[in-house]
């Protein structure tokens, strides 16, 4: 049986979410900017005539202002929660779904018999716009590469009504003529140098070359593109999210941390994070680093600094990630410096149940399950924050901004909308 993949992909994801369920942006250009409103992450297509990807705030507020762009910071539970509304809907299309990324996945058409699958596509298309509201495209092919092409493919072409269909290998070979070889799924910008130095200038070129050459030249992986191009499929769908080999929390500082208590304050908040993350996964760490460094922008005095403090055993329990992350904190700190940000990073996880234990017990398994079973519960119940260490502070003056945040429209019952 062949393999049939599309991949269905939210247009201009977090804008298209912010328009959700305010009418009055339908017909004007969004922005959505980074954590502290700093840069565009993410623009509607009205915007980008206006406003580059990743260009900072302070530099198009006239423009913003001028051309009437509607101007919104990160809101990410907004845009987690409608992403698991769009997955429920893709499998009611196909039993085999990868959830690639918030706003892409992959499903499997293969094994559906003499159905129509543009017209399926086309009406998996409808059905999102009509039961969530959010604008998508399909690219349907027999690779997962060639789907991220003809998804690509459907985007730039408005004609096609939102789905390209690239199973025919004479209307992909000539799509692969037109598409530039930087722009294929797997090749990055030192690649894409690489091969236009050796006459390798669209994606057509790259699906020419000889399957040894590719190898050598851009290693396994490069010679998997090359197949995957050709229409013979090498990459499969991940239905099961491989196991995390590493978890990181990390945030720039809303205003410049000058003081230890703060400091401590901060990576105690991100430790209650990092457990809140390990334990979703049923992940447990053996050490954890912490660092902080200023702003490379900042004209006083530069400083960046880390300390990787091991845990007596591995561990998710939050207070026992607190006190490491508040000893390693204390012991880089000195005094004489803004730092503008902090994290915690842990590598090497394992799973909780094959933790290995030291010879002595480092503390109560049971208690600390059970301890952690509750914090959670509460927390899922009552909203994320709501029970949480002392140590992690109230009033937080150094946390990240969301200045112009959009409500939780669907995960806050305070911010739930009203219909007067």
């Amino acid at each position: 049986m062949s393999r049939i993949f599309a991949l269905i992909d939210a247009n201009s994801f977090y804008g298209s979410c912010e328009r959700l369920f305010d009418p009055s942006l339908a017909k004007r250009p969004v922005i959505v900017l980074s954590n502290n409103d700093g840069c565009a992450v993410s623009r509607t297509s009205d915007a980008k005539p206006f406003v580059a990807m990743g260009q900072p705030y302070f530099q198009i507020k006239d423009v913003c202002r001028r051309e009437n762009i509607a101007v919104f910071s990160s809101n990410y539970s907004l845009y987690g929660d409608v992403s698991a509304r769009l997955n429920q809907v893709y499998r009611q299309f196909s039993p085999e779904i990868e959830v690639y990324s918030i706003d892409e996945s992959f499903l499997d058409f293969s094994g559906f018999g003499d159905r129509n699958l543009e017209a399926y596509a086309r009406e998996l298309h409808e059905t999102i716009f009509r039961w969530v509201g959010i604008p998508t495209c399909v690219g349907i092919a027999p690779t997962k590469t060639l789907a991220k092409l003809a998804n690509r493919v459907a985007k730039s072409s408005p004609d096609l009504g939102g789905v390209c269909d690239l199973r025919d290998q004479g209307k992909r070979e000539e799509v692969l003529k037109r598409v530039p070889v930087e722009d294929v799924w797997g090749i990055g910008r030192a690649s894409a140098a690489k091969l236009q130095r050796l006459g390798v200038i669209t994606a057509a070129d790259l699906a020419a070359l000889p399957s040894p050459f590719a190898r050598k030249l851009l290693s396994v992986v490069g010679e998997r593109i090359v197949h995957e191009l050709q229409g013979q499929p090498c990459l499969l769908l991940e239905q099961v999210a491989p196991q995390r080999k590493g978890c990181a929390v990390t945030r720039s500082f809303s205003a410049r941390v000058t003081e230890l208590d703060q400091m401590l304050e901060a990576v105690s908040a991100y430790a209650v994070q990092l457990g809140e993350k390990l334990r979703h996964h049923s992940l447990a760490t053996e050490a954890l680093t912490v660092f902080y460094h200023t702003s490379p922008f900042d004209t006083g005095p530069q400083r960046s600094v880390q300390k990787c403090v091991t845990l007596p055993e591995a561990s998710a329990d939050t207070l026992t990630l607190l006190r490491a992350a508040r000893d390693g904190a204390r012991a880089i700190w000195k005094e004489g410096y803004r730092y503008a940000k902090a994290g915690l990073v842990t590598m090497d996880l394992v799973r909780l149940e094959d933790a290995p234990r030291a010879l002595f017990d480092a503390y109560d398994r049971e208690a600390s399950a059970r301890l952690m079973m509750a914090l959670d519960a509460v927390n899922a119940k009552f909203g994320r924050g709501t029970l949480h260490p002392a140590a992690a502070g109230i009033k937080r003056p150094w946390s990240t901004q969301f200045n112009m945040r959009s409500p939780r429209y669907t995960t806050c019952l305070d911010e739930l909308p009203l219909v007067f």
